[in-house]
């Protein structure tokens, strides 16, 4: 009976078996077609991370970091060789014998989790860690494990095994949105990795285990606990002595926490504009995009150029700036204390004549990271403010003319335009100083008639103004009055000509560099002549005069020189001075930013009280 039973049951497992042969079949020709599928077409191509940027100011101190996760790659030479062999031991002895596996584990895992009837039992080398990291998901599947043995493998084809371990010492996650164990040291300690002792180097490689469970921040008592069983690994092993090792494990573990560096938002935020702008100049973009001749090829370009800068900002770099933090916070402080009406803004930008740079920039009352800053983004009319530029300079370039110059301010018209005086008075005969010291509206528009339009914008041109256009060649422009305006950083930049008669746009940024302090981009601008000798000279009386006699009346004379231009558009929605002193080149706005009347406020000389402060020195 038992062997008629057991024939049945022979005779019953046929089909089961054919079944189970097919399957087997179908999974080994699968499996066959996806090793070749994947050794015929994988790439092992770099991943897309994004590196910390930082910046920098005069003095090289880092005050703005940008990151989404903190990283600092190292060479594997710079790696100590203590955390190398502390790696090796704890998570795979054979790296540099295997082929990018372990058979053995891989069947010890296997055996081991048939018998729980789960994946909890690992067998990764470090190279399927390194495929795990950059090419695959963390899911535990059987498919997934088998991709990442064919993707271990061929990573090695294509990689020397110290390429690996140092992608691998790099690329681990420390937690905390930390990557690789020379950002863990600086996250965790503040310190790069070389300065840390083996007790803190233990600590820190504790983390990558499992970064939820051993994350140091949380749960301190667990990461040191790990850290004591990786020491005891190294002694057993005979890597350290036992006395190392119980040393090390007694040293008392001071946690040190970087803070990301966050400082002087206003400025920080305007570099980062800066940066597509020198990118653009550096490689070609400005200029494709001026010579666009279709809406749509430069829109095309302009895209291009903010994808560009976002690769280059990804890849990691240091900008160094002009910064001067001393002057910025000063600015901050005092521009903020004076702006106490509700709503009330200002924006200024302040140029330094050492090397015509933007040393401080104030953005806005409140101003908060990513805000609308007003200093670059906020396009006003300048009002009077822009006469020495558009109508005065370029009417002496036509010259010989000079401060005594006659020049009529009665009333005028041209067609139906007939601008008047501020308050509404009427003038004769006065000379090119007097018009300027009052600013004659009238006297102006006559002089700004008398270059010609064209002429007078040409002179412009040099200054690069980006919201003036074609519609702005009409007779108000002689006042201020365009279709869009100007911004303080582009006014503050044009006056800095007043200097010397040269003219290079001043720049926040001095230098790029990649994270091995390699220079990618610098402004190489060559300054340019804009105005003769004779024109700056007049140009610096006229505005002296209008500090000392004019509409300026109320700016500190506290050096050898200070010269400045007031601006007020219609019903006081805006008020304006620019100007220069010794050392410092800037223009400051007040209004806002719905525009309102602030004749209040002009009685009471705010602006010239901002541009006080503006000009100080810290």
């Amino acid at each position: 009976m038992k062997k008629f039973t057991s024939f049945l049951l022979t005779i019953m497992m046929i089909p089961l078996l054919f079944v189970i042969q097919q399957a087997i079949a179908k999974e080994w020709s699968e499996a066959q077609v996806l090793k070749k599928t994947i050794g015929e077409t994988i790439e092992l191509t770099e991943p897309s991370i994004n590196i910390p940027i930082s910046m920098t100011d005069r003095n090289g101190k880092v005050f703005a970091e940008e990151y989404i996760e903190w990283r600092q790659p190292l060479p594997l030479e710079a790696i100590p060789v203590f955390l190398q062999q502390l790696f090796l031991t704890s998570e795979d002895q054979g790296f540099y014998e295997h082929r990018g596996y372990d058979v053995a584990a891989i069947a010890r895992a296997f055996a081991v989790n048939a018998m729980s009837d789960d994946m909890s039992q690992g067998a990764s080398t470090i190279t399927q860690q390194v495929v795990r990291m950059r090419f695959l998901t963390t899911e535990k599947t059987y498919e997934r494990k088998f991709k990442e043995l064919l993707y271990a493998a061929e990573l090695e084809k294509q990689s020397t095994k110290s390429d690996i371990f140092e992608m691998y010492l790099n690329e681990m996650f420390f937690g905390n949105q930390v990557y690789g164990i020379g950002a863990a040291a600086t996250y965790y300690f503040n310190r790069p990795l070389d300065e840390l002792s083996p007790a803190e180097m233990a600590f820190i490689a504790a983390i990558p285990n499992n970064p939820s469970k051993y994350d140091p921040l949380r749960h301190f008592d667990q990461t040191k606990k790990r850290q004591e069983l990786l020491l005891s690994v190294l002694s057993v092993n005979g890597l350290i002595t036992e006395q190392e090792s119980e040393m090390w494990k007694q040293e008392e573990i001071t946690l040190d926490v970087k803070a990301k560096a966050n400082e002087y938002n206003m400025y920080s935020s305007y570099v980062l504009a800066e940066l597509e702008e020198l990118i653009g100049y550096s490689e070609g973009f400005t200029a494709a995009i001026e010579a666009a001749t279709t809406r749509s090829e430069r829109q095309t370009l302009v895209e291009t150029l903010k994808k560009r800068t976002a690769e280059v900002i990804a890849g990691g770099i240091q900008i160094e700036t002009a910064l001067d933090p001393a002057k910025q916070k000063h600015d901050e402080t005092s521009l903020t204390s004076l702006l106490k009406t509700k709503d009330l803004q200002a924006a200024a930008v302040i140029i330094d004549h050492t090397k015509k740079e933007i040393v401080s920039i104030y953005g806005g009352k409140d101003f908060r990271k990513g805000d609308f800053n007003r200093a670059y983004q906020a396009v006003r009319q300048p009002g009077s403010a822009i006469k020495p530029l558009l109508v005065y300079a370029p009417y002496l370039e036509g010259g010989p003319y000079k401060e005594s110059t006659p020049i009529d301010s009665s009333n005028i018209c041209i067609g139906s335009y007939c601008p008047t005086n501020i308050g509404g008075y009427t003038y004769g005969m006065t000379t090119v100083k007097e018009a300027f010291r009052h600013s004659h509206n009238t006297a102006a528009v006559r002089l700004f008639r008398k270059v010609g339009i064209k002429e007078a914008f040409d002179h412009l041109k040099v200054f690069r103004f980006k919201y003036i256009s074609d519609e702005d060649f009409t007779y108000p422009a002689a006042l201020g009055g365009f279709h869009r305006g100007v911004t303080p950083l582009e006014l503050a930049s044009a006056y800095s000509s007043f200097v010397d008669g040269m003219y290079a746009a001043p720049h926040a940024i001095r230098a790029v560099k990649d994270r091995d302090g390699n220079t990618l981009y610098e402004w190489k601008e060559e300054p340019v002549k804009v105005w003769s000798a004779t024109t700056v000279s007049t140009i610096r009386n006229l505005l002296e005069d209008v500090v000392l006699n004019g509409t300026g009346k109320g700016i500190r004379y506290t050096t050898s020189y200070t010269g400045a231009k007031t601006g007020t558009t219609d019903h006081y929605k805006d008020l304006w001075v620019a100007g220069m002193n010794d050392q410092y080149t800037t223009a400051v706005w007040i209004g806002y930013d719905k525009p309102a009347s602030i004749q209040r406020l002009s009685n009471q000389k705010l602006h010239l009280r901002i541009f006080n402060e503006l000009l100080d020195r810290p």
